[in-house]
């Protein structure tokens, strides 16, 4: 064999191996999860109310998902998405994840991803709590994340502009024409790229400030003096989606398109002083409330050359299923006492239903609520008092029915209900 010819082969083979290596590895995962805002307010959901061109683009690039739930309202969201386990099994209380939880940010690190989180933290009991909250949930750094950039970490302070940021255990006081959102961004930005640099997979976890209330102007507001809410939100979203833009330019500038995974949903439905138009139909916010307005939320995902461009599923979501999916795709095993259902087949479009119904306990402050719980699955739902709605036909629920059908499906979820606890198992100690 002559010389140059080996060469040229071994140079063939250690390409196709090189090749074969980049295609076995683990992708990156980007997940934004929004702050109070509901399904409505996107483009690629119908919406002709609010500017999402790049969340827009994430789902005609990527796969739109028709049936995803989050819990009615955020730390609950928090919880449940972070650990995989229903909040009938962990929830302790308001503000709070206890620190004996095993969160994606563990997994993932384990799995030798450099972890970063950064937003919205509302996990630890900030100093604004009264006593029975105050410190007793998780820090960042002891959730599984490497790095972190934090808005209501262990304080509170401005969120948007003139933000208190916790940054690496570190607080900063920013100055009134520093927008926190911003600063995040470039925080986790810079994550990325030294991850990249040093040849590592990474997993950047954004729970977003935008858009929760106050409603302020945004950078990209006509004036900083606005007090119109209405459009204050809606311009508040059409920051949060520039955001998401700027995430997937930077995936493109750095060459790792192809083995990066992007997932934006969001916490829980809208604020209830904001009316959205949707089909011809008003929308009125559902934040705290278990309806579709309350607990359906957008759930897009855009990985080049996995998930077929425009593709549009019914399968069912539900807020436990992130880690399992995570775990998957990151070629981890997946723990048997998690509640949640891998829909990694789902994005890789192998036609793989990952479940049948869902399960909501929601009980968000236990100090002064009652638990309510139901399961569902894309057309009917069940609470746990008994009540049964056609939601598909009756989103807002208005109308329990009073003689439900005689289909195989509603008696799953009854069994399923039965399945479930009734009580929180992990409550804090409010007597």
């Amino acid at each position: 064999m002559r010389p140059s010819f080996a060469l040229s082969l071994i140079a063939c083979v250690s390409g196709l191996i090189a090749c074969d290596a980049a295609a076995a590895a683990p992708p990156n995962v980007v997940l934004f999860m929004a702050d109070d805002v509901g399904y409505e307010c996107f483009g690629c959901y119908g919406s002709e109310q609010y500017a999402t061109p790049h969340i827009d683009r994430l789902a005609k690039e990527g796969m739109r998902f028709e049936h995803a739930y989050s819990q009615p309202l955020c730390t609950p969201s928090r919880v449940k998405i972070m650990t995989g386990l229903s909040n009938v099994r962990n929830y302790a209380g308001f503000s709070i994840l206890r620190k004996d939880q095993k969160t994606f940010g563990h997994y993932l690190r384990d799995a030798g991803y450099v972890t970063a989180v950064g937003g919205k933290w509302q996990l630890f009991g900030a100093e604004h709590y009264s006593g029975e909250f105050r410190g007793k949930g998780i820090l960042p750094e002891e959730a599984g994340f490497d790095r972190h950039c934090l808005w209501q970490v262990a304080r509170k302070g401005d969120r948007f502009w003139n933000p208190l940021l916790t940054i690496d255990g570190e607080d900063r006081q920013f100055g009134p024409d520093d927008y926190g959102p911003d600063l995040v961004t470039e925080y986790l930005l810079e994550a990325m790229e030294e991850s990249v640099a040093d040849g590592r997979p990474f997993f950047v976890y954004y729970p977003m400030i935008l858009v929760h209330s106050p409603f302020l102007p945004t950078p990209g507001s006509e004036s900083r003096e606005s007090r119109d809410r209405q459009q204050n939100f809606e311009d508040m979203v059409a920051h949060m989606d520039e955001i998401v833009g700027r995430f997937v330019a930077r995936t493109g500038e750095l060459g790792i398109d192809n083995n990066t995974i992007i997932l934006f949903t969001s916490d829980n439905g809208t604020h209830k002083t904001i009316e959205s138009r949707l089909h011809g139909r008003t929308i009125v916010g559902g934040k705290g409330l278990t309806t579709d307005a309350g607990t359906r939320v957008p759930l897009v995902a855009r990985w080049p050359g996995t998930i077929e461009p425009g593709s549009v599923t019914d399968a069912l979501v539900d807020f436990s299923d992130f880690v399992p999916t995570l775990l998957q795709l990151a070629g981890q095993t997946i723990p048997g006492d998690l509640d949640g259902k891998s829909f990694a087949p789902v994005l890789r479009g192998d036609g793989t239903t990952p479940r049948e119904w869902i399960f909501v306990y929601s009980n968000p402050r236990p100090e002064k609520t009652e638990p309510v719980r139901f399961v569902r699955d894309q057309r009917w739902k069940l609470y746990g008092d008994g009540r049964f709605f056609d939601v598909a036909n009756d989103p807002g629920e208005e109308a329990p029915m009073a003689e439900p059908p005689q289909e195989s499906s509603i008696r799953t979820l009854r069994q399923a209900l039965e399945s479930m606890p009734a009580e929180g198992q992990m409550l804090l100690d409010f007597d």
